[in-house]
């Protein structure tokens, strides 16, 4: 963990959470804030990813990856919220589990087009440029990855609620959305609403 000397102070935000479908742009979003800001970058997924894999499991075989491992790792979560700060969290379910945690600022990011709809298709791309797959992979990795996730979530936290996302806006304090912004004008959007000026 990188420690930063002059981390910049935001009124009434001690940590900020990036929550967001797969390949929405949340962890280039959360680089970039935490590099402006001089925080700590945390990336839940990375974590669990390389946790999961101590285990004997990859990240598309989440289902199998015990229910007590989830909850130990979303309360780990929690009490980095609660006790640290000058932290961005980026995790799928660190903008639900921050619920009632006082300053946190909440950020869900979003690849909706301006009927709502989500753009999986540029989800897809850019997995494909990233991983160097095919278009087919990447389909099938966000669909499977992203229905396991569900499955897995709503089970242990929303007691099998069929309507459960943790991408509903509710949770959030600010709404991102990188299908009309850029990653520059994303970063600026978010600056501005946490009120941080250079």
């Amino acid at each position: 963990m990188t420690t930063h000397k002059n981390p910049a102070e935001l009124q009434g935000i001690r940590n900020i959470t990036i929550s967001g479908r797969i390949s929405t742009g949340k962890t280039t979003l959360a680089n970039h804030l935490a590099d402006t800001l001089g925080w700590d970058m945390l990336d839940g997924g990375k974590v669990f990813r390389h946790l999961a894999k101590e285990m004997g499991f990859h990240i598309s075989e989440k289902q199998k990856v015990p229910d007590k491992f989830d909850i130990a790792f979303e309360e780990e979560i929690k009490l980095i919220l609660i006790n640290e700060k000058n932290h961005v969290l980026q995790s799928h379910l660190a903008g639900f589990v921050a619920q009632g945690i006082k300053g946190i600022y909440k950020i869900l990011v979003i690849c909706e087009d301006s009927k709502g709809d989500d753009k999986q298709s540029i989800r897809i791309d850019r997995i494909m440029n990233r991983d160097l797959v095919s278009a087919e992979h990447a389909r099938r990795e966000i669909q499977e990855r992203e229905e396991a996730d569900l499955k897995k979530y709503r089970r242990l936290y929303t007691e099998n609620n069929p309507n459960w996302v943790y991408w509903d806006k509710k949770y959030y304090d600010l709404v991102v959305n990188t299908y009309s912004l850029n990653q520059k004008e994303a970063l600026d959007f978010v600056l501005k609403h946490i009120g941080f000026k250079k």
